[in-house]
């Protein structure tokens, strides 16, 4: 645990946008901290970048959760970047927008946004811009699928995606109450519910993905969610690991408290190696 302390470099903060934002969406003012280890009204993204010591050559953009209201930057964050140095990832931690009053396109912007500047840093940071991938938890996976299959120009497709308990579907009745609202709004239109229920949105060029959950998640049901994705993105003939933990329910990220810490992130970093390292 030392050694992977002190692995860990003093992040270096980005604005992701220089000459402003895009898209606007809705929220104005200065930050604010909701709770311990969260933020929110965020309208001004950035990415923390973690440069690895001894770089193996990829990079994981990490989008934490918070049901689209705000992000728990830490353990589902910044803890991360410690362990992840240690093994040789450039990491960085996406301080994305949120959607505000139903701006549904702000933070997959940011997303994609995040992939192209990763990139533009690859020769910096010692990194091969085809082995750079987006990780997410909870709604930051909704984040991070978003992105895996709604990707318009290549430069923003992620060659690998990380699924922490993910939100998936937008559809009534399988969707997180929360996050469906707080992306679509109150009353969607049925062409975003579409859109955005990413189980429906899988094909052939979605790359490889890993996905960890707790089968006890009352938050977001891993059947309707974290499962079905998997489910589709093997019949797409996509390449797909999927984890199910008896106990640990929802949002355990980085936490020691949860039982299977160990578990899931030696499968990670096994699969890491095997699906993104060695290829």
């Amino acid at each position: 645990m030392t050694t992977t302390a002190a692995s860990a470099q003093a992040p270096v903060e980005l604005p992701l946008w220089p000459g402003g934002c895009p898209t606007d969406n809705g929220l104005g003012g200065e930050e604010t901290i909701p709770g311990e280890g969260l933020v929110a009204n965020i309208s001004r993204p950035s990415l923390l970048v973690y440069p690895a010591q001894r770089p193996n050559g990829a990079a994981i953009v990490m989008c934490p959760g918070g049901r689209y209201a705000y992000l728990a930057i830490d353990h589902e964050g910044r803890d991360l970047a410690p362990w992840l140095n240690a093994l040789g990832f450039t990491y960085a931690v996406l301080k994305y927008r949120l959607p505000g009053s139903g701006h549904s396109e702000v933070p997959l912007d940011d997303a994609g946004q995040a992939m192209r500047l990763v990139r533009a840093h690859a020769a910096k940071w010692k990194l091969d811009p085809a082995k750079v991938g987006i990780m997410g938890a909870s709604a930051g996976g909704h984040v991070a699928a978003s992105l895996a299959n709604l990707y318009g120009d290549r430069d923003v497709r992620p060659d690998f995606h990380i699924l922490l308990y993910p939100v998936i579907s937008m559809k009534e009745g399988k969707a997180h109450a929360g996050s469906r609202q707080n992306l679509l709004g109150e009353h969607p239109a049925d062409r975003l519910v579409e859109r955005y229920s990413l189980e429906g949105r899988v094909g052939r060029h979605t790359p490889p993905a890993f996905i960890a959950l707790s089968a006890d998640d009352r938050s977001v049901a891993p059947r309707r969610n974290g499962i079905d994705y998997a489910l589709a993105l093997l019949q797409q003939g996509v390449r797909a690991s999927l984890h199910v933990y008896p106990t640990g329910g929802h949002g355990w990220g980085f936490r020691d408290s949860f039982a299977y810490k160990r578990q899931w992130t030696a499968e990670l970093e096994q699969w890491l190696r095997q699906e993104v390292l060695d290829r």
